[in-house]
């Protein structure tokens, strides 16, 4: 298809807006699946994302779409994950549109993914087109969300869709505000190929599926690619596109979206991120924006049963195959024998991993307390990076510690500030801002409920490992479950930290070690 008649998009939105059921009413709109076979978060494929209603690996679909003005389109939607502990992948899935559904529910309004996803799409220059979702809701508020997004967010009440995913109100206007507003792909034709992978996948006959999108150039069937990160080279088995299912087609153009069969068997690679050209035509620069993914948190896995080993190494390298993001290496320990250091993205990529294991592989495993990586500096000059307590050199060799710290962005009602003030400090947060997105409304005083207050906004700097100990749970408590949460990496900055051993029978049980600022150690020995 012309690529004038393209249209790249996403949908971003906070956990819980109603991201996926929007996509199922665009995906039965548009006739791509028939409304008899259709199911709710059809896009969301695995058990643990629809029980837990959260979209965990991005989706993409390729929808045919004839517009008011008679000319038919191709949309290629890509469905991104909600939580903060996957917003890389998020970013890759911007990078390959020119456009971004911002839905917003229309009860409880802008939260703290909300705007962190508003700014990671402003930095990839998308048209975003905001939608109030959920105006069926018996609590929705639409108008007083459409203010906050105009106040907040710079909107126009003009440019707002309400929208129902449930009952498709709003929904053939979401589609025409696609086709109008956003812009077709750039890219040129006749460059040679360069092509983003925003996902990759693992297929045990075809080797790693990488989804792409062209920018320049196209890539058929049976050519040698290049993957200019890795500088892995593959043959071309399989090209297609989303159809929501594989459908080969051959080839794929500029603008488009699809997939392509590497049969390379190693997932990592073909990582997200990374720019695909053609080995006999290679392009002098990759695409903007590649870096490798990093794990913020480590645990450690242990089997509760030794013999159950090996069942656990092949689990977790069948786990790797599908996911990129998770790293392990052996390790063992005196009291829990030999397991694996494992890093994650953060604590819901840790809880997936760990649940997955347990019910497709029927391991019983036993899981340490999650840490950060610390860099420590030694007495002779040289600096490690140290991702386990037990790795920390004796005190004698230790010039400095240094931490990883975060910016935090929380919004919540204010009448709870005072108790987020509070904890942040508890917490050793230091204060960067705060703003208030909305005025509140006189059903506050009427109802005392908390969804009419003004809501207010903190930002925030504290340690990274102060987040990993009940952090959320107490939040959700201090603001009785209604504020929101978004963090992203800052980098490493020195802190007065000590190791705090665990002793079983007066001996050091080095798995259940971990390091605690020196302030806090003998309340953290004590509570243990």
């Amino acid at each position: 298809m012309d690529s004038r008649h393209v249209r790249n998009f996403c949908i971003i939105a906070h956990v819980d807006h109603g991201k996926s059921t929007l996509a199922d009413r665009l995906l039965e709109l548009t006739g791509t699946v028939d409304a008899r076979q259709i199911t709710a978060q059809f896009l969301d494929s695995m058990d643990l994302e629809r029980e837990r209603g959260i979209t965990i690996k991005g989706k993409a679909v390729l929808m045919r779409y004839r517009a008011r003005d008679g000319q038919e389109y191709q949309l290629n939607l890509i469905d991104t994950p909600g939580h903060v502990d996957f917003s890389y992948e998020v970013s890759r899935a911007l990078a390959a549109c020119e456009g971004a559904l911002l839905v917003v529910d229309a009860s409880q309004g802008i939260e703290a993914q909300t705007i962190a996803n508003t700014f990671l799409a402003l930095e990839h220059n998308l048209i975003l087109i905001p939608v109030v979702n959920k105006i069926d809701l018996s609590s929705a508020e639409p108008e007083r969300v459409a203010q906050e997004l105009i106040g907040a967010l710079g909107f126009t009440h003009e440019e707002i869709i309400f929208a129902s995913g449930k009952d498709g109100t709003g929904v053939p206007e979401v589609l025409e505000a696609v086709v109008s507003r956003v812009p077709p792909p750039r890219g040129s034709a006749d460059a040679p190929l360069r092509a983003l992978i925003f996902d990759s996948k693992y297929d045990p006959y075809k080797g790693v599926l990488a989804y792409l999108r062209v920018t320049d150039g196209g890539v058929a069937v049976n050519e040698k690619v290049l993957l200019m990160a890795s500088g892995t080279t593959a043959e071309v088995l399989e090209v297609g596109v989303f159809r929501p299912h594989l459908t080969p087609t051959g080839a794929l153009a500029t603008g488009e979206v699809g997939y392509l069969a590497t049969g390379l068997k190693n997932v990592r690679d073909c990582r997200v991120g990374d720019t695909i050209t053609l080995a006999s035509r290679p392009a002098q620069q990759p695409l903007p924006g590649y870096r490798p993914l990093k794990p913020m948190v480590f645990a450690s896995l242990y089997p509760s049963e030794g013999q159950s080993y090996e069942a656990l190494r092949d689990a977790l390298g069948k786990l790797q195959l599908n996911d990129a993001a998770l790293t392990f290496e052996p390790e063992s320990s005196a009291a829990l024998g030999f397991g694996f250091r494992c890093g994650f993205l953060g604590l819901l990529h840790m809880d997936i991993v760990q649940e997955r294991l347990e019910r497709e592989y029927d391991l019983d495993i036993t899981v340490t307390a999650p840490s950060v990586a610390y860099q420590v500096l030694r007495t002779d000059g040289q600096e490690e990076m140290v991702e386990s307590p037990a790795q920390l050199p004796s005190p004698a060799a230790i010039q400095e510690i240094r931490e990883p710290w975060i910016s935090v962005t929380l919004i919540a009602p204010s009448r709870y500030l005072g108790n987020m003030l509070e904890f942040l400090s508890q917490r050793r947060g230091q204060h960067r801002r705060m703003e208030y997105l909305s005025t509140g409304s006189q059903e506050a005083a009427d109802t005392r409920s908390p969804i009419h207050d003004p809501r207010v906004l903190l930002e925030y700097e504290m340690p990274l490992a102060e987040l990993l100990v009940d952090f959320y749970d107490q939040l959700k408590a201090r603001t009785q479950g209604y504020a929101s949460l978004d963090y992203h990496l800052l980098g490493y900055r020195p802190g007065s930290l000590v190791k705090l051993d665990i002793l079983i029978n007066n001996q050091p049980v080095d798995a259940l070690s971990f390091v605690v600022h020196r302030d806090k150690a003998y309340e953290y020995g004590r509570a243990l």
